[in-house]
């Protein structure tokens, strides 16, 4: 048996929305757009992506209620989540829909719906559990991420670096941050030379999280300071090793 949803509402539109579309459709037809508090929607206005899923229904004698969980990424690396119950409170009325920004708040408005306590018969509930959102790893700064990569690979020096697609890729790039990585490998700290790893970490607008790897030595022939990119931590660290080993 099959659980008979209105779908056309959540239907993916012919285009990707933007989080700005996709919360401006969500606060037009939610009935109650008007309460929600104004620090939840200044927050929202640095979405960087978002996702929507279902996360329960029932369906029974002609009435029917469902929740989806609509979840945004912010600039600042939080996560921010919506709850929309859409219900019809007589049988063939046109569904409604209600906004809310905590769960408590969801179930006491689902408890006030008047649906049939129980009827097994008819009734088909369905729960989604939903995995929690990963809260990327790294609070970035959104000002001049593409530009930074772009200065980044063309100040690169080895034939490894990365290429056309990771350019193409970190384009798209809406926030990033520095970090200095730590535990320089053994032989790298016998030397005398100076070894330093960092690693340039990108949010993409998608919401996706991109990392390249710099080392900056001054293992070369005339001592002077040569940048070297990498796409990944392991790569740049054996890089490190072999600079080292390579100067007597």
């Amino acid at each position: 048996m099959s659980v008979p949803y209105e779908t056309a509402a959540y239907e993916a539109p012919d285009s990707p929305e933007s989080p700005e579309e996709h919360l401006a459709r969500l606060l037009g037809r939610a009935l109650n757009s008007f309460e929600l508090p104004d620090e939840t929607m200044r927050r929202l206005d640095c979405a960087l992506a978002h996702d929507g899923s279902l996360h329960s229904a029932h369906h029974s004698a002609g009435l029917h209620r469902e929740t989806y969980r609509h979840t945004w990424l912010l600039a600042d690396g939080s996560a921010l989540t919506l709850w929309e119950l859409v219900h019809n409170t007589a049988p063939g009325s046109e569904p409604q829909h209600e906004l809310y920004v905590d769960e408590e708040e969801l179930r006491t408005a689902t408890s006030r719906l008047p649906l049939p306590p129980d009827a097994p018969d008819f009734e088909l509930p369905v729960t989604v559990q939903l995995p929690p959102v990963p809260a990327p790893r790294h609070v970035y700064v959104p000002d001049g991420s593409a530009d930074h990569a772009r200065r980044l690979l063309r100040r690169a020096e080895n034939l490894d670096r990365p290429g056309p697609e990771t350019a193409e890729l970190l384009a798209t790039a809406f926030a990033y941050q520095i970090t200095q990585a730590f535990g320089r490998p053994s032989q790298a700290r016998r030397s005398a030379l100076c070894f330093s790893l960092y690693e340039h970490a990108f949010l993409l607008r998608d919401g996706r999280e991109v990392s390249l790897w710099e080392v900056e030595h001054t293992a070369t022939p005339d001592g002077r300071h040569m940048c070297e990119v990498y796409v990944d931590e392991d790569a740049a660290r054996d890089a490190m090793e072999r600079r080292a080993a390579q100067v007597p």
